[in-house]
């Protein structure tokens, strides 16, 4: 009897193909996340920098640069515009109160004087001819008077005769009544005129006022402009060192203009210019100092200014105490200025793997000393030697500190 036997059934091929090509995309994908995650960079030891994390006195401090000024300088400033004709003295001279230092020329404002002192002096004859017309006016006025009160004694005397003559029947009616008439009309024409003449003499006396007043401007408008080319003298206003001066002879000077600086000779004091990072923690009060020729000199802030500029802050500082003997302005000192109180902590010597990583991970070696694994890390404060470590260093470990530039995204480092 035969048996049947059973064909075995195959996999279809080609599902196993597209299977085996899914399963070697999922490794190679994984391979390569697996890859990237753990990038290796191969470095020669001697080409990185290492340094041991350690426990020790944080000082808060920071290292500015501070230039020595005068405690108080004096602008100096031209009033007058004008060109420069002298220069009586130099950067560096000491001077007097008063002493001149430039001397301008301005021709305009001699032609302005020249045309005051004319003004004046027509103003001057006007007045003169004024007052000689009134004083006659004055006069006429008198005469008038005097002839008209004469004429009014006359009229009365007539009057007077007339009205005797009358009531003894010696003249007519008529005659008597034009006497009267006569004098009462003579009396009107008195009063009228010693009204008009009292009204002249309130007007002459406003217009001489007006016109004394007139004067008075033009001769204060006289001395203003004269003062004005007093001037163009460029003087010292204190006694101090004639610290700059920007001029050359024969250059035009506006009115206003900055031409140089006094020094005041009172003092000195540092300024310096801060890093806008610290503008929060740096008050007045904060002390600094400096090493000269193995001398420390003491100093404090005084004032701190609020505007920030190109990333910095200026401050001003004080010397508490002595100061250099040698001290010139404009000399330049590498001050430690503290911020704060010195502290026990763990500190890590700075390097320059902080402009890569802003202190938030580093590079750890192993205790084999032949590999390092990069370790998130957060740091505190920082001063010109040392960053203060808050979390995820020990003391004793030691660490990649120099620049991170050629590793790339690496998670680890192998030393060769």
């Amino acid at each position: 009897m035969d048996i049947k036997l059973e064909k075995k059934k195959f996999p279809d091929r080609k599902k196993t193909l597209y299977l085996a090509v899914i399963v070697l995309a999922i490794a190679l994908l994984a391979w390569f996340i697996a890859g990237s995650g753990s990038s290796v960079t191969r470095i020669s030891r001697s080409a990185v920098t290492f340094a041991t994390v350690q426990s020790g006195e944080f000082s808060d401090y920071i290292r500015i640069i501070g230039i020595v000024q005068p405690s108080l300088s004096i602008q100096l400033s031209a009033e007058e515009g004008g060109i420069v004709e002298k220069k009586y003295a130099d950067e560096g001279a000491i001077l007097h109160e008063g002493e001149p230092i430039l001397q301008l020329r301005n021709s305009t404002l001699d032609l302005e004087i020249m045309n005051a002192e004319a003004n004046l002096a027509e103003k001057q004859n006007f007045l003169r001819n004024t007052q000689v017309t009134m004083e006659q006016d004055r006069l006429d006025n008198l005469i008038e008077k005097s002839r008209l009160e004469t004429d009014v004694r006359q009229k009365e005397r007539t009057y007077l005769q007339y009205k005797r003559l009358y009531e003894e029947d010696l003249i007519s009616k008529e005659d008597f009544l034009k006497s009267r008439e006569d004098y009462l009309l003579a009396m009107e024409q008195n009063s009228l005129v010693a009204e008009r003449l009292r009204q002249d003499s309130i007007y002459r006396s406003l217009q001489m006022t007006q016109l004394e007043s007139d004067l008075e401007n033009m001769r204060r408008s006289l001395a203003l402009i004269r003062e004005r080319r007093a001037k163009l003298t460029v003087s010292a206003p204190v006694d101090g060192e004639l610290g700059f001066l920007d001029v050359e002879q024969g250059q035009n000077i506006s009115s206003g203009e900055m031409v140089g600086r006094i020094n005041v000779l009172s003092g000195h004091k540092i300024e310096a210019e801060i890093d806008e990072h610290y503008i929060d923690r740096v008050v007045t009060g904060l002390e600094g100092e400096f090493d000269r020729r193995d001398t420390t000199f003491r100093l404090s802030v005084k004032k701190v200014y609020p505007d920030v500029r190109e990333s910095k802050f200026r401050a001003d500082l004080e010397f508490v105490g002595d100061k250099p003997s040698n001290i010139r302005n404009g000399q330049s000192y590498y001050i430690n200025l503290r911020l704060g109180e010195s502290a026990e902590s763990l500190i890590l010597p700075r390097g320059s793997f902080f402009s890569q990583t802003g202190g938030t991970w580093i590079f750890v070696v192993d205790e084999s000393g032949n590999r390092a694994v990069r370790r998130e890390i957060r740091l505190g404060r920082q001063n010109p030697q040392y960053y203060e470590v808050l979390e995820g260093l020990n003391p004793g470990e030691k660490v990649v500190v120099s620049g991170y530039e050629q590793f790339g995204k690496s998670n680890e480092l192998i030393f060769k």
